[in-house]
């Protein structure tokens, strides 16, 4: 199956029974190439998180049961999976009978960590709703913008005369699908220790993804790729909670070789 002939943006027959085929793995290496990130070496640890809000099957006597989950791919996997086969592969479950509960978490798991092409973990729950704790908003900078894309490392700069670790955020971030066109918004939350990132061209580089067409996972590795060039911080972290489409959202998380992945949490937006 080509780019060109995934279910995304086009009409599909509702699933009528369990169909692990309906997944559909795209290749890191092709997102990273463009990116200018060594596939076979990245420079980050991370894990894609995925919040599922509508996930449902029968029982073994017929009765419809329904759950939430969350599911972690790592970011060395060497395929991510696109978010609409996502959608369509837990909708199959809806129609199908399952001995347990534990047979459902198992399958998915199964089933995901094949797309993938590494261990997925998959647990029913989702984590809490968080607040932004010490990350502090960028938002409210008065500056005039005027640049929409593609994105612009230009406008990135740091002060390597000083020395700081701090979290900054934005919720300006948006981005598009790159083959239906359709929006994707999202909060970023840079956490770093390095030269002072000017803050200005920060908010104007992370508006400069507005009318950009890429996948969510590849827009927070450009980032993270971007502010390491520029900036050169002795760590960096850089986690995307995108907003819910079709019961799902996904939090891409990259990080520096080390540094520990931050605390699960929702957005109020989620």
């Amino acid at each position: 199956m080509t780019a060109h002939e995934l279910p995304l943006g086009r009409h599909v027959d509702y699933p009528r029974e369990y169909d692990a085929s309906l997944l559909f793995p795209i290749a890191r290496a092709l997102g990273r190439e463009h990116i200018g990130i060594d596939d076979a070496a990245p420079p980050f640890v991370g894990h894609d998180r995925w919040h599922a809000y509508e996930l449902s099957w029968l029982d073994g006597r017929g009765k419809p049961r329904v759950a939430t989950a969350t599911v972690s791919v790592p970011a060395t996997s060497p395929h991510l999976i696109e978010s609409k086969s996502l959608k369509l592969y837990l909708n199959s479950f809806n129609s199908s009978r399952f001995d347990s509960a534990q047979a459902v978490l198992d399958t998915i798991a199964a089933d995901l960590s094949a797309a993938a092409g590494a261990p997925v973990a998959v647990v029913f729950g989702l984590p809490p709703i968080d607040g932004d704790g010490t990350a502090e908003s960028i938002d409210g900078l008065d500056v005039a913008i005027d640049d929409y894309g593609p994105p612009n490392a230009a406008h990135l700069s740091a002060d390597a005369g000083e020395i700081v670790e701090e979290t900054l955020n934005s919720a300006l971030l948006k981005s598009n699908c790159p083959v239906t066109g359709q929006p994707d918004w999202a909060r970023v939350v840079i956490a770093y220790r390095g030269p002072r990132l000017d803050r200005a061209g920060l908010l104007r580089y992370l508006v400069s993804f507005r009318d950009h067409a890429e996948f969510h996972e590849q827009c927070v590795e450009r980032i993270h790729a971007d502010l390491t060039r520029i900036a050169q911080p002795q760590w960096l972290s850089v986690e995307a909670r995108y907003t819910r489409r079709g019961g799902l959202d996904i939090n891409p998380w990259r990080g520096s070789p080390g540094l520990a992945a931050p605390a699960a949490g929702r957005d109020e937006r989620q």
